[in-house]
């Protein structure tokens, strides 16, 4: 059997902080740039009319999609710096600009990578947890609307944990520690409420942020579902591949391996 070879140059860098490129400094930035914006919609609630709140929300959800997939997507297959614990500490920045775990999401991507939207198998399960052929039927792919709306309840955290714990390398502390993260911020938002003289109980902002911050993840699982939708599952693809060429980009590139599958790493 015939195998498309997939060939990938990573680029190389004096920079003492950068491990690929300087350009990374762009999503890097992107990335802090929306975990400002997340903050700056905590301090502009009280001060800021409904409607401005309500499209500055809506433009939070796109942001949630754009980090997940861009800067965070990148993040997981080439981590922007040198240090080890920059990258951690990035990672943290990431978990409370979209209210997750970045480490969780590596592992779900990895896993993603091993199944490529796998079909069921006889036992109704599939290796991909974000599979579209999840919770489908006769073989075929879930409901569009039940796929984006319900995936975001259906992460299942003790089998994230579990794979975490696998990899022996820290990432189960890091991703409880991410958790507890932005858990403390929400908390923090949902206590105090920042005008002058202080207020407490800011349920206000918190009912107003909640559903922003489920659509952007909504959008995420809408953008990954059309990225899969009409190809042929029982061939391995892979989605999203981040590589570098003469530009940063992301290689969505469907190959056929004719061996077994390399294993999958950070």
């Amino acid at each position: 059997m015939n195998a498309e070879v997939i060939r990938t140059e990573r680029p190389t860098t004096n920079s003492r902080l950068f491990a690929h490129t300087r350009w990374d400094a762009v999503p890097a930035l992107a990335g802090l740039f929306h975990l400002g914006y997340f903050v700056g919609l905590f301090f502009l609630y009280p001060h800021a009319p409904l409607w401005l709140m309500l499209i500055l929300g809506f433009i939070y959800s796109l942001m949630v999609n754009a980090n997940i997939n861009g800067v965070g997507h990148n993040f997981i297959h080439n981590p922007f710096f040198r240090s080890k614990i920059l990258n951690r500490i990035f990672g943290v920045t990431q978990s409370i600009a979209c209210c997750f775990s970045q480490t969780m999401y590596d592992a779900v991507h990895m896993q993603h990578h091993k199944g490529n939207s796998d079909r069921q198998d006889e036992n109704g399960d599939t290796i991909d947890w974000l599979s579209i052929y999840r919770h489908g039927h006769a073989g075929e792919a879930e409901n569009l609307w039940s796929y984006v709306f319900l995936s975001f309840f259906r992460d299942d955290v003790g089998a994230i944990r579990k794979e975490l714990r696998k990899r022996n390398n820290g990432d189960r502390f890091w991703g409880d520690l991410e958790l507890t993260a932005f858990a403390t911020i929400l908390l923090i938002m949902a206590i105090i409420v920042p005008t002058n003289p202080i207020h407490f109980i800011n349920w206000r902002f918190i009912l107003f942020f909640l559903p922003f911050w489920y659509l952007g993840h909504c959008f995420s699982y809408l953008n990954g579902y059309y990225r899969h939708y009409g190809a042929n599952p029982d061939k391995p693809v892979a989605w999203g591949v981040s590589s570098y060429g003469k530009s940063y980009h992301q290689a969505r590139t469907h190959a056929r391996f004719s061996g077994p599958r390399p294993a999958e790493t950070r």
